[in-house]
């Protein structure tokens, strides 16, 4: 892979980073905010945050799946691995990389894997 790739998928990926740590920085003050400002309420409105709190804890968790791969990634390029499939070692395409800058898998080999998981 060229250098001029490899520093702007570099970029990417570190932004990437940032914004999901930023968000979950705001997502945790957010749910700081909801639990300290409690007022007793009808049991309605205290299941309605509930929910709401649960939405939050899940979206964080996808935030941190996304960024433990954005990691991997970066490890990945320092390690010289980076755009390389883990599963059959073919290069991935710079289209699916810039798409999916944390890919892992290749077009062939992601496809397989979704069949299987059908």
């Amino acid at each position: 892979m060229d250098k001029r790739f490899l520093t702007k998928m570099s970029d990417v990926l570190v932004d990437m980073k940032k914004k999901i740590l930023k968000n979950l920085a705001q997502e945790s003050e957010e749910f700081n905010e909801l639990i300290e400002d409690k007022d007793p309420k009808d049991l309605a409105d205290i299941a309605s945050e509930d929910i709401d709190r649960n939405i939050l804890d899940a979206l964080s968790k996808q935030e941190v799946k996304t960024l433990r791969l954005i990691e991997a990634a970066i490890s990945r390029m320092l390690s010289g691995h980076y755009g390389q499939c883990m599963k059959c070692g073919e290069k991935i395409p710079k289209e699916r990389l810039e798409a999916i800058p944390y890919a892992t898998l290749c077009f062939k080999c992601k496809a397989s894997e979704e069949l299987k998981n059908r």
